[in-house]
C-alpha cells in the first residue's frame, strides 16, 4: 500500500474520544452528579423568591450609588416611578452631586428652599456660548468656565473681554489670550483665561452703547467693610471701640487690565441693588436704585478718572422719585440718551434726553421739553409689564401674559411687525409669545423663545448686515428663526458688532413668569381667529403679487412662513424647501458657460 493511500485512510477515520481525566473541558476531580429537571425548577423558583430587590438596599448605600450618575441621567431615573422620584429628589443625593461638581462651594453660600439641588443644577447648566459673525466657519463656541463660580447670573461683553457675575456676588474677568492649538499653531482665542476681579458685588454696568469700542470702564456696585473713623472713636470717650460697618460703594475698573482706578463710598444707611449708566464720557450719569425702589443719580467725568486725585460727587434724588414718591421702581434700563423705569406694579416710565430719539420713539416732539429732560413719561399698556429691552431708538416690552409689544423707529424692520412703518405707541407682535429673553440692539431685535418640546430657538428681525442675523444677511421685517444652535438651558442673549452671546443657566427657584390670557382680555375672539388669519394670508398674497423679482417673492414668502403659528420643525421644512427652489431657479436662469 502506498504512502498516499495510508494517509487518506487515516484521514477518513473518526477522531478518538478522550477520557474525562485527560479532557481539558472539565477540571480534575470527582464527577458532579447531574440534577433532574424537577430539582432545577424547584431551586430556580426558590432563587427567584430570595432575590434581593433594590428597595431593600439601605438608603445611604442607594444615595451613594445614585450620586455617581450624571445630572441628566439622574433626572431621567427620577421620572420612572414614584420610589425613584423620592430617592433622586432627596437633598442627600443632590448634596453629593453638588460636592462633585463644585468641590469648593461652601455650605453657607447655598440658598433657597432646596439649596443643594439648586446649587447642583446651577453649576451643571452654567455656560457662556458665543458665535462670531466674521470668518468662514460660523459655529457656537464655549468660553472657559471658572471653577470658583456658583452659576451665572449676569454677563457683559466689553471691548476686549467678558465679565460674569455669579450668584455668590463674585465678579469674574474672562480674558482673550494667545494659546496653542492641537496642531501646534498659536491662535487667538476669546475668553479662554479667567481671574477674579472682585467679590461681594451686587451689580455692574458699562457704557450703554451697543458698540463695545466705547466700553472702556467697568462700574461695579459692591459692598465693602468700612473701618470706623477716628473722630467717632474720640467722641464716644472711654466706651467700647466702634465696630466696622458694611457700606455700599461704586468701584471703577479698566476693562483692558482689570485695574481699579476710582472708588466712591456711600453712607451706611444707603443700600443699593442696581446701577446703570446714561450719557457720554464727559458727563456720565450713574443711576442707582435703592432697596426701597428710589432712584439716585450722580455725574462723573470719565476722562478724569485715571488722574490721581480725589473729589466729592453729589448724590441727588432723581426726578422720577421726586415727582412720583408713591411708586417703587423694580428695574432700570438705559442707553446713551434715554432710560426706562419699570415699577413693581408693572408700569413703565420713560426718560428721554435727545429730541431725535424722542421723535423716533413717539413720532412727535409735542411733549418734549429740552429744559426738563428728566420728566418721566408713562407708557400706556393694557396689562402689567414684566420685562423690557431698550435699543438705540426702539423699545420692546413683555407683559404678564407673554405678549410682546414693540415701539419706535422701524426703518430696518427691527420692530418685527412685518412692515417698515414706525410706531409711536406700543404695537403687539401677534405671532410671537412667551419669550425667555428679549434684546434690542442698534437696528435689530433678538428674542429667545421655547417651543412645545422644550427646545430653544433664537428669533431675530431688522438689519442683517455684518452677519448679525445668522442665515438672513439681508434682514427681515418679521421675526425669523436664526441659523444658530441654541444651548438647551439658554437664558440670556446679547449681541455686539463682532459676535452673539448666549448665557446658559437654570434656577429652580424661579417661578413661571407668565399666566394664561383670559378670554375677556383677548384682543381677538376665538371665532374671529380664523378670519384674522385669512386676512393676514390675503395681505401677504397681495404683497407677493407686487414683488417683481423671484428673490423678492422668496423673501416675502419666508416672512409669511415665519409669521404663521407653525411648529419649529414645520417652519424649518418650509424655509429649507424655499431655499432649494430659489437655488434651482438661479441655476436655471444662469447663462451657460462658454
Amino acid at each position: 500500500m502506498s504512502d498516499r493511500r495510508i494517509a487518506r485512510k487515516f484521514r477518513r477515520r473518526k477522531p478518538q474520544r478522550f477520557s474525562l481525566i485527560s479532557s481539558t473541558e472539565e477540571p480534575l476531580g470527582p464527577k458532579k452528579k447531574r440534577r433532574s429537571s424537577s430539582t432545577e425548577a424547584t431551586e430556580d423558583k426558590k432563587t427567584r423568591g430570595e432575590s434581593a430587590s433594590i428597595q431593600l438596599f439601605p438608603p445611604e448605600l442607594l444615595y451613594y450609588i445614585i450620586s455617581f450618575l450624571p445630572v441628566r441621567d439622574l433626572v431621567a431615573l427620577g421620572q420612572t416611578c414614584r420610589y425613584f422620584y423620592e430617592v433622586c429628589d432627596s437633598e442627600g443625593v443632590w448634596q453629593r452631586i453638588c460636592r462633585r461638581l463644585s468641590p469648593r462651594l461652601r455650605d453657607e453660600n447655598s440658598g433657597g428652599s432646596r439649596p443643594w439641588k439648586r446649587s447642583a443644577i446651577l453649576n451643571y447648566t452654567k455656560g457662556l456660548y458665543f458665535q462670531m459673525f466674521s470668518g468662514r466657519r460660523h459655529f457656537v463656541s464655549k468660553t472657559v468656565a471658572p471653577l470658583l463660580s456658583h452659576g451665572y447670573r449676569k454677563f457683559l461683553p466689553t471691548k476686549d473681554h467678558i465679565f460674569i457675575l455669579d450668584y455668590n456676588g463674585t465678579l469674574f474677568f474672562l480674558k482673550n489670550a494667545l494659546v496653542s492649538s492641537t496642531m501646534g499653531h498659536i491662535q487667538w482665542r476669546r475668553a479662554c483665561r479667567y481671574m477674579v476681579l472682585c467679590r461681594s458685588a451686587k451689580d455692574f454696568a458699562t457704557d450703554p452703547r451697543n458698540d463695545t469700542v466705547y466700553r472702556k470702564y467697568l462700574y461695579v456696585l459692591a459692598t465693602r467693610e468700612q473701618p470706623p473713623s477716628p473722630a467717632l472713636g474720640r467722641s464716644e470717650g472711654s466706651g467700647p471701640a466702634p465696630s466696622s460697618r458694611l457700606c455700599d460703594c461704586v468701584e471703577v475698573y479698566l476693562q483692558s487690565s482689570g485695574q481699579r482706578v476710582f472708588k466712591m463710598t456711600f453712607h451706611f444707611s444707603m443700600k443699593f441693588r442696581q446701577i446703570v449708566l446714561v450719557g457720554q464720557e464727559t458727563e456720565r450719569s450713574l443711576l442707582l436704585l435703592t432697596e426701597e425702589g428710589k432712584i439716585y443719580s450722580l455725574v462723573v467725568n470719565e476722562t478724569q478718572l485715571d488722574q490721581p486725585r480725589s473729589y466729592t460727587v453729589q448724590l441727588a434724588l432723581r426726578k422720577v422719585s421726586k415727582c412720583l414718591p408713591h411708586i417703587s421702581v423694580r428695574h432700570m434700563h438705559s442707553n446713551q440718551s434715554s432710560a426706562v423705569y419699570l415699577t413693581g406694579e408693572g408700569t413703565v416710565y420713560f426718560e428721554v434726553h435727545s429730541p431725535g430719539v424722542y421723535r423716533d420713539l413717539f413720532g412727535t416732539l409735542h411733549a418734549f421739553d429740552p429744559l426738563d429732560q428728566q420728566m418721566p413719561l408713562a407708557l400706556s399698556l393694557p396689562a402689567k409689564v414684566l420685562s423690557c429691552a431698550l435699543g438705540y431708538n426702539h423699545l420692546g416690552l413683555v407683559d404678564e401674559f407673554g405678549r410682546i409689544f414693540m415701539q419706535g423707529n422701524n426703518r430696518y424692520g427691527q420692530l418685527g411687525t412685518g412692515d417698515k412703518i414706525d410706531r409711536g405707541e406700543p404695537a403687539q407682535v401677534h405671532y410671537l409669545k412667551w419669550p425667555l429673553d428679549l434684546w434690542c440692539g442698534l437696528n435689530h431685535t433678538l428674542v429667545l423663545s421655547q417651543s412645545g418640546d422644550f427646545s430653544k430657538d433664537l428669533m431675530g428681525c431688522g438689519c442683517g448686515a455684518g452677519g448679525r442675523l445668522p442665515g438672513w444677511p439681508k434682514g427681515s421685517a418679521s421675526f425669523v428663526r436664526l441659523q444658530i444652535k441654541v444651548p438647551p438651558c439658554a437664558r440670556r442673549i446679547c449681541s455686539t458688532r463682532e459676535c452673539l452671546y448666549m448665557l446658559s443657566s437654570h434656577d429652580i427657584e424661579e417661578a413661571p413668569a407668565y399666566r394664561e390670557l383670559p378670554a375677556s382680555k383677548a384682543a381677538v375672539a376665538p371665532g374671529d381667529s380664523e378670519a384674522l388669519a385669512a386676512r393676514t394670508c390675503e395681505e401677504y398674497l397681495s404683497q407677493l403679487h407686487k414683488c417683481p423679482t423671484l428673490e423678492g417673492r422668496m423673501a416675502k414668502m419666508k416672512e409669511a412662513v415665519g409669521s404663521m403659528p407653525l411648529m419649529t420643525f414645520q417652519k424649518d421644512f418650509f424655509w429649507e424647501a424655499l431655499d432649494m427652489i430659489q437655488r434651482a431657479a438661479e441655476l436655471r436662469e444662469a447663462p451657460p458657460s462658454s
